[in-house]
């Protein structure tokens, strides 16, 4: 008797420790792990999934270049000028430069072989235009590679008895050499501010020390418009230029007649409720402008 108690005691010591090991391995596998693990709020994070911020820039690359963004590119880009960090060729075909990628010297190279150098590197130019294409922005750099057609300069007089005189260009020692960028994405224009894309010429194009050609304008306007676009605001007396330069583009242009019979153009800003600027034109300069809260 003594026996068999001795073996079922013997057989349940041995169940248990069975039973022990098999609640520890789960127990193991069901531990969390770095790479899916629980967050203070609840949700799980991967880690082979972008955090927050990643998402968030990615959103940001995919998103377009909006309207809005592209005025301020023309506003605060066009017409600034720069030095420039490496000669420029010359040549209507333009240089294309890869956005966020390094310059490649080899094609730089032969492109200013095949169409000369039009700006030397050090020398200080302006961008005078900007073009904008699905996937490129094109810049006129001093007017352009493009060599404007000059009529003068195909004309051929008869002096008679056969004889051709040819009119004699116009000097041109004063026109600086003009150059044509392709600023090329590989994708839709991503959406971006004046300074993002100063940055990505930054490899050609250094804006760093140069006066802003809109800064050197105001400079020279009377203290009272400079105080006034220094403080976004339209006041009596400012012409076009300067209503932009403090204000932007209107959303609406009206056009009107006062009592006395002359046209009037009302650039309006804002729409009700919201506050809405009218700023009235007789002729080129501001006469009126009102505010409604």
């Amino acid at each position: 008797m003594n026996f068999w108690l001795a073996f079922v005691f013997a057989a349940l010591l041995t169940a248990g420790a069975e039973i022990s090991d098999t609640t520890s391995l789960q127990a193991g596998a069901q531990q969390p792990t770095a790479a899916n693990s629980a967050t203070p709020d609840g949700s799980h994070s991967d880690a082979t999934s972008p955090g927050p911020v990643a998402q968030q820039e990615s959103t940001r690359a995919r998103k377009p270049l909006q309207p809005e963004s592209r005025l301020l590119l023309v506003r605060y880009v066009s017409g600034e000028f720069a030095k420039a960090v490496q000669a420029l060729p010359g040549g209507k075909k333009g240089f294309k430069i890869p956005a966020g990628k390094p310059l490649n010297p080899q094609h730089l190279s032969d492109m200013l072989r095949l169409y000369g150098t039009a700006v030397p590197a050090g020398d200080r130019v302006q961008i005078t235009s900007l073009e904008f294409r699905s996937q490129q922005i094109v810049f006129r750099i001093n007017g352009g590679g493009k060599k404007p057609f000059r009529l003068r300069e195909h004309l051929q007089v008869s002096a008679g008895m056969g004889e051709v005189a040819v009119m004699p260009p116009p000097s041109q020692a004063s026109a600086p050499a003009g150059s044509t960028l392709i600023l090329d994405y590989g994708r839709p224009i991503p959406d971006m501010s004046p300074d993002d894309l100063k940055r990505d010429l930054s490899v050609i194009l250094d804006f760093s020390k140069q006066h802003s050609a809109a800064l050197d304008w105001i400079q020279t306007l009377p203290s009272e418009f400079r105080q006034a676009i220094q403080d976004r605001r339209a006041v009596v007396g400012m012409d076009r230029e300067m209503v932009l330069a403090a204000l932007g583009r209107p959303d609406r242009k009206v056009r009107t007649r006062d009592p006395e019979g002359q046209e009037t153009e009302d650039w309006i800003y804002g729409a009700p409720p919201e506050k809405t600027t009218f700023v009235t034109f007789l002729g080129e300069n501001v006469v009126r402008v009102k505010e409604f809260d």
